[in-house]
């Protein structure tokens, strides 16, 4: 049989049931009165003194109902059960579990892998105020509840601070946040333009493409106005940022740039994942985005100079998107599209 377990503040054990009893209990029938169980001289047992029997019940003595002893009790057998049983040993040192921390990728928010809140709060020790004002972008969210918003400068050293970055110059977040707000903006474009080309079908696209780089926003206009229906804005849905994780195509450029300097370039100083929403044909889709951040020298004027590149990933869609973009340029030009252009203007 199983061990039971009951409080500890159990009352004491119940008589048990002989197992001979057992049948007596389920059909009714009355026990023997010499049995011990039955007899309320109970002191008699105790003391080995012999018990004379009674005499036995005359027919016309009606039986008692049921046995006084009480065989279906299960909280006393429970508590019989807890008054044997042993207590499981725990170790002298035994603590309780405590609760377990929180992962680091569960304090993220999902939609951009950044801290869930960023306090607008000063840093211990900063000594120059920040404003803590943000900007609204030109992005839509894929929620549908309006746009994007940068952080603030406060928010934007909060953020690098918790990140290690302890050597930030103060002096310089304003300056990072409005590079930040127009690289993201300038990013934003490029996808828009890419959405704009190809997000109707590769059929569409090859038709934009097929007279090169240079003409297709000539090409894309005439269809646009061909066709005569606006076309459905992309929005984003979340973005990652991803510095150490180097593309394949920006490794490929660094090995060309070790054996022809006309490649040589530096790597790029940060990279994203941007995951849009495309409406294709009435049904929504979710396209991956891939932006290389290369720095290139300043301006005679010392302003900064920075280019993107902006592309789909690398999947089944994404691959021929990026081939036709690229081939119906190289096309274009190799087969003398621009020669026939200028004859044809004469």
């Amino acid at each position: 049989m199983g061990w039971f377990w009951a409080d500890g503040n159990a009352s004491a054990a119940a008589p048990v049931v002989p197992p001979s009893h057992k049948g007596l209990a389920a059909s009714g029938a009355v026990p023997p009165p010499s049995c011990p169980m039955h007899n309320k001289t109970m002191d008699a047992l105790s003391a080995h003194k012999p018990v004379t029997p009674a005499p036995e019940p005359t027919p016309a003595a009606a039986p008692p109902s049921k046995c006084p002893v009480n065989h279906g009790a299960k909280d006393t057998l429970v508590a019989a059960a807890a008054a044997v049983a042993p207590k499981q040993p725990q170790p002298e040192n035994h603590q309780p579990a405590a609760a377990s921390e929180p992962s680091f990728f569960s304090k993220l928010n999902p939609l951009n892998y950044m801290f869930s809140s960023i306090s607008q709060e000063p840093a211990p020790n900063q000594a120059i105020a920040l404003p803590t004002e943000r900007d609204p972008s030109s992005i839509p969210k894929g929620t549908g509840d309006g746009n994007w918003e940068y952080p603030s400068p406060q928010q934007m050293y909060n953020a690098l601070l918790r990140k290690g970055y302890t050597d930030t110059d103060i002096t310089a977040v304003e300056s990072m946040v409005a590079v930040h707000n127009f690289l993201n903006e300038g990013a934003w474009n490029e996808i828009v333009e890419w959405e704009r080309r190809f997000g109707k079908g590769l059929m569409r696209g090859w038709e934009i493409m097929k007279r090169g780089e240079e003409n297709a926003p000539m090409m894309l206009r005439r269809l646009e106005a061909q066709e005569n229906d606006p076309e459905p804005q992309p929005t984003l849905i979340r973005f990652q940022g991803r510095p150490k994780d180097m593309t394949p195509k920006a490794a490929l450029l660094q090995v060309l740039g070790r054996i022809n300097s006309k490649y040589a370039t530096d790597p790029p100083f940060d990279r994203h994942d941007w995951y849009v929403s495309r409406d294709e044909n009435g049904q929504k889709k979710e396209v991956r985005y891939v932006i290389d951040f290369y720095s290139a020298p300043p301006e005679p004027t010392g302003e900064p100079v920075f280019y993107l590149d902006v592309r789909p990933a690398v999947t089944v869609t994404g691959a021929c998107e990026r081939l036709l973009r690229w081939g119906g340029d190289v096309w274009w030009k190799a087969s003398g599209g621009e020669v026939r252009e200028r004859e044809r203007s004469k």
